[in-house]
């Protein structure tokens, strides 16, 4: 059943007993808003959007201080997904835990997080609150994540993808990671792997162009 997952991670981590495990259970379901009802049904007999909601209480049953959560909303379409998350983003702020987002979606970074860090072949290339990242953009690499991405402000005849392939994360090079698919690379580039530098306040770019590029 649904509600013996909740409940085994329950058992395993706290020493309660089955009975108080399973009320816990129940209530970590009406917490994501499945009625404590559908406790004995299987997976098959829910829908994905439900399947989400009742991962999520598996995650919250115990209190943790954080939750990482990879690419919760992937297979979801759009209207359960801002369900899904809209739900998350109510949990957290009244259980009071931190949450780890982990997306390639923009749009669920803008409405769930409140910081955000851009990770290219294996390391932090661009760090700040959603400002900085969103309306100061600095490394080149964010910015093409930017201009690959519809508007709907603008009328365009076809996206403008990254050119190029991501280096293989078995052997990168002693450089920048992303010289061979950037736009405004140089020979400083090539001299040394640039260090992340605090361009403003709380916004990080791994970029020797950072300032070059209007980042004040």
């Amino acid at each position: 059943y649904v509600g013996d997952q909740i409940v085994e991670v329950i058992k395993i981590h706290e020493n309660i007993s089955a009975a108080e495990a399973q009320k816990r259970a129940c209530e970590m379901l009406e917490m994501v808003g499945i009625p404590a009802s559908r406790f004995k049904e299987y997976p098959h007999q829910f829908s994905g959007g439900m399947k989400q909601r009742v991962v999520i209480a598996i995650a919250l049953a115990c209190r943790p201080d954080l939750i990482i959560a990879d690419e919760p909303t992937t297979a979801l379409d759009v209207t359960i997904q801002a369900q899904v998350l809209k739900m998350m983003k109510k949990l957290q702020e009244s259980l009071g835990t931190a949450m780890m987002f982990i997306t390639h979606d923009f749009g669920v970074v803008a409405e769930i997080c409140s910081k955000c860090m851009v990770v290219y072949a294996g390391e932090i290339v661009e760090s700040g609150t959603l400002e900085h990242i969103f309306e100061n953009t600095g490394h080149p690499y964010t910015k093409g994540l930017f201009q690959s991405l519809p508007n709907l402000d603008e009328e365009t005849d076809r996206l403008k993808p990254i050119l190029g392939l991501m280096p293989n994360p078995m052997d990168l090079p002693s450089y920048c990671s992303f010289y061979d698919r950037c736009e405004v690379r140089c020979d400083a580039c090539k001299e040394k792997n640039p260090e992340l530098i605090e361009v403003e306040p709380g916004h990080l770019v791994r970029c020797v162009h950072a300032k070059k590029m209007g980042v004040e």
